[in-house]
C-alpha cells in the first residue's frame, strides 16, 4: 500500500489489534484515511513518528516501509516474534521476505549451509534465530527494527525486551491476593483486542486450561457464536491423552459449537510430504498445528485463537520447577572448574552405556552452573558433546563455534529478570516458544490460509502480569487463568494431568519403521531410533544437501 502523497510504500504481514484507537488518534492529528485497513495506519504512524512508531503498536507484525524521499527501507518485527521476517544481503542487493523459501526462489542467493543453524536444530528441534539453514539468510530478531539504504543495512536495533519488562516489575511484586483479578482483567483485555476481525473468529480447543479459559473469556468479551475445534485420535481413545471428551464438556459450559476432527495414520502419512514442504525451516513439531489448522479450514474459518503462550506466562511447564531445583542441587558442583567435564569422562570410561542412555543426567554437573546451561539440559534434544554422533564432526565444531548456544541463551536473560519464575518465563518465551511454537503456528496456519492469533502472547499482557510472575507459586498461575472467565473452568480441568497438544506420530512412525524394516520384535524399540533420525530426515527433505549420508539420514 502506498501513502496518499506517494512518499511511503508498505508491505505488511500480521494484525494490529489497537488499530481503532490508533486511527482515532491519527485522525485527531489530521491524518486522512482512505481505507478501513490497519495497513494504512502503519503508513500514517510512520509519517508522524518515524521509527518510534513501533512503541505504539499492539499486535503481531512484520513489515517494511520504503521512504522514497530518504531512499531507505525501514523494517520491524513484533516483540515476541510471532510473525517472521528474513533478510539476505550480498553487498549489492538487500532482499527480505516472510519465508526463507521465497528468498531462495528469487535466485542469486547462495545455498551454502549454515553450520550454526544445523547445530541449533539438532540441539533444540528448531533453528534458533537469527540463524537459518543458509549462511546468507538471517532472521530479523524479534522486537527489533532495521534501517537499510544505499550504504547497506544497519545493525538491527531492539525496541522491546521481555527480560527487561520482568526485571523492572520484580521490585514491586503483586500480592498473591491480587493475582486472580489482575489475570482476569489482563486476559479479558487481550482476548477482546484479538477478537477484532471482519470475519468469524474460532478457537483451537484442547482439554487444557489455556484454551478452555480463552473460550470462556471469548464469551465474556461478547462473542456469541463460537466454533471450537478439537483433534481426536483412535489411538488415544479411552486414555488420558484423549482430549475430545473434556473439550466437549468445556464447549457445553460456554455454549460453543464443538467440532471434533478425527485423524488417523493414513492421513498423517498422506500429508507428510506437504507438511515438510510447508515448514520452510525445519521443526520437530508443528504436525498438531498443521492438522487443526486444516480442520479449521474445512470448517470454513479464516481466523482462530490458540492458547499458545499460557504455559510460558503462567508457569505451566515442569521447567518452572526443575530449573530452580537443579540450579540449587547441582549448581555448586558445576561451578567447580572442570569437575563436570571430568565426571562425564569418568562415566564414559566406567559406564559407557549409562553415558549414552542418560546423557542429561551425566551432564548435570557440567551444565547446571548457569541458567543457560540448566535450560539447555531441560530443553535440549541432544547435548553439545553428543552432536558428532548425529552431525558431521566438522559441522558440529563449526556450528557450535558460530552458534555459541550457552551465550545465546544467556543473552535472552539480559537484564536479569531477578526471580526464578521470571528467568524461566523469559527462557521459555524467547527460545522454545519463539523459535519453535510460534514459528510452527505461522507456517502451519498460513499453509491453510488460517490466521492463528495468540492472545496469551501479547506484550501488553506481559507488562500487566509481570509483577505477579515474580511471586507466582506452582499451580497458582493456571488456577488464576482457570478462574478468569465469569463462569470458571471446572475443577477437573485443573487436576487433569497435562498431556500437551499431542499427535501420536511416534507410534505411527514406529509402525511404519517396523513395516519398512520387516521387524518382528515389539515396536517400542524403534521409538528412540525414529526420534533421533527425524531431525536429519527433515533437514534432508528441505534440501540442504543432495547427499543424505552427509546428515546421517536414515
Amino acid at each position: 500500500m502506498t501513502s496518499e502523497d506517494g512518499r511511503f510504500v508498505v508491505v505488511f504481514n500480521g494484525e494490529i489489534y489497537n488499530y481503532p484507537q490508533l486511527r482515532a488518534e491519527l485522525e485527531t492529528d489530521g491524518a486522512r484515511f482512505r481505507t478501513t485497513s490497519d495497513t494504512e495506519a502503519l503508513l500514517h504512524l510512520y509519517a508522524h513518528y518515524g521509527a518510534e512508531m513501533v512503541h505504539r503498536l499492539r499486535g503481531m507484525f512484520a513489515f517494511a516501509i520504503w521512504d522514497q524521499t530518504r531512499r531507505g527501507l525501514f523494517l520491524a518485527r513484533d516483540p515476541y516474534g510471532i510473525k517472521p521476517l528474513y533478510t539476505a544481503n550480498d553487498g549489492w542487493t538487500f532482499r527480505f521476505a516472510s519465508q526463507v523459501k521465497a528468498l531462495l526462489a528469487g535466485g542469486n542467493i547462495s545455498r551454502d549451509p549454515e553450520p550454526a543453524g544445523i547445530v541449533g536444530f539438532h540441539l533444540f528441534g528448531s533453528v534458533p534465530e537469527p540463524f537459518t539453514l543458509y549462511r546468507d539468510i538471517r532472521a530479523l530478531p524479534a522486537g527489533h527494527t532495521q534501517w537499510v539504504d544505499n550504504a547497506g543495512p544497519r545493525e538491527p536495533k531492539p525496541f522491546a525486551n521481555l527480560a527487561e519488562v520482568l526485571a523492572k516489575s520484580a521490585a514491586n511484586p503483586t500480592p498473591a491476593a491480587e493475582l486472580p483479578e489482575r489475570v482476569r482483567a489482563g486476559v479479558l483485555d487481550s482476548v477482546s483486542a484479538h477478537l477484532l476481525s471482519d470475519v468469524e473468529v474460532g478457537i483451537f480447543l484442547s482439554a487444557g486450561v489455556d484454551s478452555g479459559a480463552m473460550l470462556g473469556v471469548m464469551r465474556d468479551a461478547g462473542q456469541r457464536e463460537i466454533r471450537a475445534i478439537t483433534l481426536a485420535f483412535d489411538e488415544f481413545k479411552g486414555t488420558p491423552e484423549d482430549e475430545a471428551p473434556e473439550a466437549a464438556r468445556v464447549s457445553a459450559i460456554y455454549g460453543a459449537r464443538h467440532i471434533v476432527r478425527r485423524l488417523n495414520a493414513q492421513e498423517f502419512f498422506g500429508d507428510l510430504p506437504t507438511i515438510l514442504e510447508a515448514m520452510d525451516q525445519p521443526s520437530i513439531d508443528g504436525v498438531n498445528t498443521w492438522f487443526i489448522a486444516k480442520a479449521a479450514k474445512e470448517a470454513g474459518l479464516k481466523v482462530a485463537l490458540s492458547g499458545l503462550g499460557g504455559d510460558e506466562l503462567f508457569g505451566g511447564y515442569a521447567s518452572f520447577r526443575d530449573l530452580p531445583h537443579w540450579r540449587r542441587w547441582f549448581g555448586p558442583f558445576a561451578a567447580v572448574p572442570g569437575l563436570g567435564f571430568l565426571f562425564r569422562k569418568f562415566i564414559r570410561a566406567v559406564a559407557p552405556n549409562l553415558a549414552v542412555a542418560r546423557p542429561k543426567a551425566v551432564g548435570l554437573l557440567e551444565l547446571s552452573g548457569s541458567w543457560a546451561g540448566t535450560y539447555l539440559l531441560r530443553r535440549g534434544l541432544f547435548l553439545p558433546h553428543e552432536l558428532p554422533m548425529f552431525v558431521d564432526p566438522e559441522i558440529a565444531r563449526e556450528g557450535l563455534r558460530r552458534l555459541k548456544p550457552l551465550n545465546r541463551l544467556a543473552a535472552t536473560l539480559m537484564p536479569d529478570p531477578r526471580t526464578d519464575g521470571g528467568r524461566v518465563c523469559v527462557l521459555e518465551s524467547a527460545n522454545y516458544m519463539r523459535n519453535q511454537l510460534l514459528r510452527d503456528a505461522d507456517w502451519a496456519g498460513m499453509a491453510h490460509s488460517i490466521e492463528i492469533r495468540v492472545p496469551l502472547v501479547d506484550f501488553t499482557l506481559l507488562a500487566t502480569l509481570a509483577p505477579a510472575i515474580a511471586l507466582l507459586k506452582e499451580g497458582a498461575g493456571k488456577a488464576a487463568l482457570a478462574h478468569a472467565p465469569t463462569t470458571p473452568l471446572p475443577a477437573a480441568a485443573l487436576i487433569r494431568a497435562k498431556t500437551g497438544f499431542s499427535v501420536p506420530t511416534g507410534a505411527w512412525m514406529s509402525m511404519a519403521a517396523a513395516k519398512l524394516w520387516g521387524a518382528t520384535a515389539s515396536l517400542p524399540q524403534y521409538k528412540g531410533l525414529v526420534s533421533r533420525r527425524w531431525s536429519s530426515v527433515v533437514i534432508n527433505h528441505i534440501g540442504l544437501t543432495d547427499d543424505p549420508a552427509k546428515v546421517h539420514a536414515a
